[in-house]
């Protein structure tokens, strides 16, 4: 192939549209936000101004960030609650990190119908394979399961048919 024609094909090939900004990374900060103020007892605009100036807040979908982590802030008592009757142990008993995880799915699966299940399961699962302790993202799993089959019975049941 000439170059006049790599250069024609290459000009007929779209270009590639920026990628939008992620949701992934929208948790990932809401996750260090809710384990900041686990950790520090820090006010929730503190945290959302410090996280303002991670160096990946340019990558999250900040409006859906800012809800995330309102939401999750703002129903730690009702999350906790919903959680309790899922755990094996008592909340205080888990790690920070999985606590904060399984807090933003729950809130996800509770609040958020337009998520479907799986994914709020998903993706509280891949944030304990980053950041959780060794087999924590199966434990995560197990409890985001019980809480979807409270939460969400009719989705659930045909999830598994």
């Amino acid at each position: 192939m000439s170059d006049q024609d790599k250069q024609g094909e290459a000009q007929a090939r779209p270009k590639p549209v920026k990628a939008a900004r992620s949701r992934r990374k929208s948790r990932e900060l809401v996750l260090k936000g809710i384990y900041l103020g686990l950790m520090n007892q820090k006010e929730l605009r503190v945290i959302m101004r410090e996280l303002a100036d991670d160096p990946d807040f340019d990558k999250a979908d900040d409006e859906y960030f800012r809800q995330l982590l309102e939401g999750v802030a703002g129903s730690m008592d009702e999350l906790d609650a919903r959680l309790a009757g899922a755990l094996d142990r008592q909340v205080s008993e888990l790690s920070p990190i999985e606590h904060a995880i399984l807090c933003i799915s729950a809130y996800e699966l509770i609040h958020d119908i337009s998520i479907p299940y799986r994914v709020a399961i998903n993706e509280g699962v891949e944030l304990a394979k980053l950041y959780g302790g060794t087999d924590g993202h199966k434990y995560v799993n197990g409890v985001l399961d019980k809480i979807a089959a409270e939460a969400r019975p009719d989705e659930f049941q045909r999830g598994r048919k």
